[in-house]
């Protein structure tokens, strides 16, 4: 199939080993720890249930379409990997932190209490957000894969809107369902309105961000010299 807009007839990536992907991952990384932290924390707004980090965490699927867009399955797949890591460093940096020896004082007593109470149970996230994020960003990426091995340049708010329902749906009923104990869920009616709003509210968020995505991508794409090179020759041929 040939894209009669653009005359492109394969899908087209450019190579990892730029700046600009460098730049995409660490974004990432530091977007998954953070966002594991904020999640220890319950929060009610309102009449919706959710965690600390549920205003953080949607970049990181925005950052994941940015990357399969650009660079393909194996860059995306290499960026989960990576925040996968960096927060199994992070909780095991907080365990040592935890473990470690504090002063003998009242308030060194009640601050190390403060951090092992605030630290001590993001391991419980990490793995309810590790396997949500793992799922879901495959998902997310498989379908965005596809869409375009299908559509071509074509169609990327379609593409975007498309994978990001699936992925983000795959990703928090398996969150929700690890993480709830932890942010103190306990009945079946709290965990449905903690999967629904999450869900709702991190699909709303990235489809808000979409024309703010696809501008990023097209600024990328017309940066990254592998890019526009097989852009060429997928013309040409």
């Amino acid at each position: 199939m040939t894209d009669a807009s653009t005359g492109v007839s394969s899908p087209v990536y450019a190579d990892r080993g730029s700046s600009h992907y460098d730049i995409i991952l660490t974004l990432m990384c530091v977007v998954v720890i953070i966002s594991n932290i904020g999640g220890s924390k319950g929060v009610q707004l309102g009449p919706i249930t959710t965690d600390g980090g549920f205003f953080l965490f949607p970049l990181a699927y925005v950052l994941g379409d940015i990357t399969t867009e650009i660079y393909g399955m194996k860059a995306a797949r290499r960026g989960i990997l990576m925040g996968f890591l960096t927060a199994i460093l992070a909780v095991l940096c907080f365990w040592v932190i935890i473990a470690l020896p504090g002063f003998g004082d009242s308030y060194s007593t009640e601050h190390d209490a403060a951090i092992a109470a605030a630290l001590g149970p993001v391991w419980q996230i990490v793995a309810a957000s590790l396997c949500g994020f793992v799922a879901g960003q495959l998902t997310n990426s498989l379908i965005m894969t596809r869409l375009k091995s299908h559509y071509l340049e074509r169609g990327l708010v379609g593409r975007l809107m498309g994978s990001t329902g699936v992925g983000e749906l795959v990703d928090t009923v398996i969150f929700c369902t690890i993480a709830a104990p932890v942010v103190g869920i306990t009945s079946f009616g709290q965990w449905v309105n903690y999967a629904f709003f999450g869900f709702l509210w991190k699909t709303l968020v990235e489809y808000a961000l979409i024309p703010v995505t696809t501008r990023v991508i097209a600024w990328i794409k017309k940066r990254e010299p592998t890019y526009q090179e097989r852009l060429a020759a997928s013309q040409i041929s």
